[in-house]
């Protein structure tokens, strides 16, 4: 079967300039557990084909659950307006893959851990703006294991409550491998029309 990923809101910290922010390592001056993602785009008017050439935007807040080019006010009181830490934008190659190295994300208030994903076809025209859930046993591990990076301990909103995932989970739930020592995989196939 091959469904379109579910839309979802880019959230109140969107990226405000992605065209400048083309870049594979996403991490800046981030410290966390490095975590690869692997982005595919299938095009489902196309028989589910990959789809090359399309344009990935990602971002995510860091281990301490805050979002760059944002802050300051009542949703984020750290000012983090002037950096672009773990943003970024990569062209799909013949495969439909999109790369990206960045670090594991921490989580915020009211919200499951996640990643923000907006797609683009080449000329720029808006696909799909969605969001990937990661899997709760490997939040765990991470959130309580290195403690050191992730101080504020296991998320308060799991994917089944969460406002975004909870009618959606399967479809937008990544899957995710490796370790605390070795880093992480993230891998997940995003179908757009």
């Amino acid at each position: 079967t091959c469904t379109v990923s579910p839309t979802e809101t880019a959230g109140p910290f969107p990226t405000k300039d992605p065209a400048s922010l083309e870049r594979v390592d996403i991490r800046s001056d981030r410290t966390g557990i490095v975590m690869d993602v692997e982005i595919i785009i299938q095009d489902k008017s196309n028989g589910c084909t990959v789809l090359a050439g399309a344009i990935v935007d990602i971002w995510h807040c860091d281990a301490a659950g805050n979002y760059s080019e944002y802050g300051g006010t009542g949703m984020q009181s750290t000012n983090y307006q002037s950096v672009h830490f773990l943003r970024g934008r990569q062209e799909t190659n013949s495969d439909g893959l999109a790369s990206f190295r960045t670090i594991f994300p921490g989580w915020y208030s009211g919200r499951a851990p996640h990643i923000h994903v907006h797609v683009y076809d080449s000329s720029g025209n808006s696909l799909l703006v969605t969001q990937i859930a990661f899997p709760t046993d490997v939040c765990n591990t991470v959130y309580t294991t290195a403690t050191t990076l992730y101080t504020k301990g296991t998320q308060d909103t799991s994917n089944a409550s969460d406002n975004v995932f909870s009618d959606s989970l399967d479809s937008e739930l990544a899957t995710v491998t490796g370790s605390i020592a070795e880093g992480y995989l993230l891998k997940k196939t995003i179908v757009v029309s």
